[in-house]
């Protein structure tokens, strides 16, 4: 196992919590955050939050005693409720990540109306908002230490 990969365990946890986090919907056709393509990204994006998740999944496989796709879905539900009253700021972080890859999915952005692309070169249109809202910035005396010249 590399430094930044799950155990085949942790990733069946991250997969069953992934999708209870955002579960598909017929309605709005979308997937959930289980899909193959979306889980896919959430495994290979883990980077400098490994620890954290590592440290949620730990929690999740503490409280559930097996693995969570083992139980029916109450018990799965009862278990999640109990991992998210802990409290943890891993799993504030978990949930980010998982959140952050799936709003990535190209099926995603187009069932919410947004062309999935980045936002440059083309940029995206923004509203004119209220510039004088920004005068007493403006007006405010610099509180900053001027940088030398000539270093």
């Amino acid at each position: 196992m590399s430094d930044l990969t799950l155990t085949p365990e942790e990733q069946s946890d991250l997969c069953t919590l992934a999708g209870m986090i955002v579960p598909s919907s017929d309605k709005f056709v979308v997937p959930g955050a289980d899909d193959p393509a979306i889980f896919a990204d959430i495994v290979t994006s883990i980077t400098f939050e490994r620890d954290d998740i590592k440290t949620a999944l730990n929690l999740l496989s503490g409280l559930a005693g097996a693995a969570l796709d083992s139980f029916p879905l109450s018990t799965r539900v009862e278990v999640v409720s109990k991992l998210r009253d802990a409290g943890s700021p891993s799993i504030d972080i978990l949930a980010r990540h998982v959140l952050l890859c799936y709003y990535r999915d190209d099926r995603v952005m187009r069932s919410l109306g947004i062309e999935p692309r980045p936002p440059f070169p083309g940029g995206f249109t923004v509203e004119q908002g209220d510039w004088s809202l920004l005068a007493p910035v403006k007006a405010r005396a610099p509180f900053w230490r001027k940088a030398s010249q000539g270093t």
